[in-house]
């Protein structure tokens, strides 16, 4: 990363531009990504029950940055109300990652949650979760489990859908449907595994931690 900035300096173009010519990105047009909130927190990070890492918003259909804000901002705040009226005052606590973290069970139901909080505050739309399935479940019961989901509640993006040694899994995953299936645990900034999750067609993004395979 200090070589990237210091190449930046010396060419004296912006730090994602002088990235984007290393990787010969030839489109000049930039534009700023989807930020992705954080809004209901399951597994180990939590101390809750429900067997899913994050469930996680994306404002897809916001015109600009700003305006994907607003509506991330909004709908955390209805998804507070919600959770407060079904669940009681301290299901609205939060875990260590910012989101809620309500004592539930059900993967399903923390869906239901976020598809309540976005209509409530007026913005019907599509919902993603980020997932690390802790059930016991085979391989291709976790994958019609994940079809069902993205059909049901219109989810875009699914991150470490199986263990990151199922190759197979991941493959017949990502080969099986067009949303975005995003490899951390997978690929953990590996270039040999991303090398394999790419020939292997295992995913179709990743997560990007300098610091990761260190």
């Amino acid at each position: 990363m200090a070589v990237l900035k210091a190449g930046a300096a010396a060419r004296g173009v912006p730090l994602y531009r002088h990235i984007a010519d290393l990787a010969g990105y030839s489109n000049k047009k930039f534009v700023m990504p989807v930020p992705a909130f954080n809004v209901i927190n399951g597994g180990s990070h939590a101390g809750n029950k429900l067997a899913m890492q994050e469930f996680m918003i994306l404002p897809t259909g916001a015109s600009s940055f700003a305006e994907a804000m607003k509506i991330g901002s909004e709908v955390y705040h209805h998804l507070k109300s919600v959770i407060k009226k079904k669940y009681g005052q301290d299901a609205t606590n939060v875990g260590d990652e910012g989101g809620f973290a309500p004592n539930i069970q059900d993967n399903a139901e923390g869906l239901e949650l976020l598809k309540e909080a976005i209509h409530k505050a007026g913005y019907d739309g599509k919902v993603d979760i980020e997932s690390d399935p802790s059930k016991w479940l085979a391989g291709k019961e976790l994958s019609a489990l994940y079809h069902e989901f993205t059909t049901k509640y219109s989810v875009v993006s699914i991150e470490d859908p199986f263990d990151q040694d199922d190759w197979e899994a991941w493959s017949h995953v990502t080969k099986s449907t067009d949303i975005q299936i995003v490899g951390d645990d997978l690929t953990v900034t590996n270039p040999t595994r991303i090398q394999t999750a790419i020939a292997s067609e295992a995913c179709n993004a990743l997560l990007l931690k300098v610091n990761q395979i260190g």
